[in-house]
């Protein structure tokens, strides 16, 4: 499959040499239609969330009553990519799925994520 797209550009390229009077170096090349210049915006469309409505998303995620240790864990990290402290209702849902699901290990790694977030913004 290769090799024959290889012959096929190797062809081309002959004809087009032959066709030239410069050679492979210099093709000629024939006038076209214009280009059509467009200009584009690139904004962003999505709605902005407000505090109360990323509170109550993230509240909500971890207060599903079907979550598992993983999902915690995912969705801390992604809360501690934000650059931010969580609000005390986001740590107190966190902290109860903690409970829920016996994991006293990701309370203690969730208490100290908090720690270090607010010592840094002090």
């Amino acid at each position: 499959m290769l090799g024959a797209a290889l012959r096929r550009c190797s062809v081309a390229a002959a004809a087009a040499a032959r066709a030239s009077p410069r050679g492979l170096l210099h093709p000629v090349s024939t006038p076209g239609p214009a280009a059509a210049v467009q200009s584009v915006r690139c904004y962003s469309h999505g709605s902005h969330e407000t505090d109360e409505e990323f509170d109550a998303r993230w509240v909500t995620y971890f207060n599903k009553p079907d979550i598992d240790a993983w999902e915690l864990r995912k969705g801390m990290n992604t809360l501690v990519g934000y650059d931010l402290v969580p609000e005390p209702k986001i740590i107190d849902a966190a902290l109860r799925a903690c409970r829920r699901l016996n994991d006293f290990a990701s309370a203690v790694r969730i208490l100290e994520v908090v720690k270090v977030r607010q010592s840094r913004t002090s």
